[in-house]
């Protein structure tokens, strides 16, 4: 996998300074989709989820014995009714939020089949750089400017 990222993310809620527990890490598959016009997905987070309409890029938690791949295939059939083709990793990204430290497995899917639904009741936005759809979570923020840097976009900010 190119460009690991060493560095942890700290998404805090205002909770700087505070003595925690180191927090076990959970693995989350995420695929980057790319369409044949060079458009990202992007989904928001379902409701009743913790940062519930918060943009993301779509995927899951891996479950015992999966790998990277086999999480994406299953997340993103079960998420948005897609089956996607092959699975090319990218980066990987390490977030500490206050509920639990994420590392984030990214990976890039050109291929895919089936209609999308977004079965937990999310929506999604195909876009272009620098997105529009906000707000935008945290983990994904490090990615679109990634995204960008690979594109020659400038960011925004």
């Amino acid at each position: 996998m190119t460009g690991q990222t060493e560095s942890v993310l700290v998404v805090d809620g205002g909770l700087s300074g505070r003595q925690t527990a180191p927090q076990a890490v959970i693995d989350v598959a995420v695929g980057i989709l790319i369409d044949a016009q060079g458009r990202y997905l992007l989904t928001t987070r379902p409701p009743g989820k913790v940062y519930a309409g918060y943009w993301e890029f779509p995927g899951g938690k891996l479950e015992a014995g999966e790998t990277v791949a086999q999480a994406l295939q299953r997340e993103l059939h079960e998420e948005i009714g897609v089956t996607i083709g092959p699975v090319h990793p990218w980066r990987e990204s390490l977030v500490e939020y206050p509920h639990g430290r994420v590392r984030l497995h990214f990976c890039k899917v050109r291929e895919w089949r089936g209609d999308m639904h977004m079965r937990e009741g999310q929506r999604f936005s195909w876009e272009t750089l620098p997105v529009q759809c906000q707000p935008v979570l945290a983990g994904a923020v490090p990615v679109l400017t990634w995204l960008m840097e690979e594109a020659g976009v400038s960011p925004s900010c």
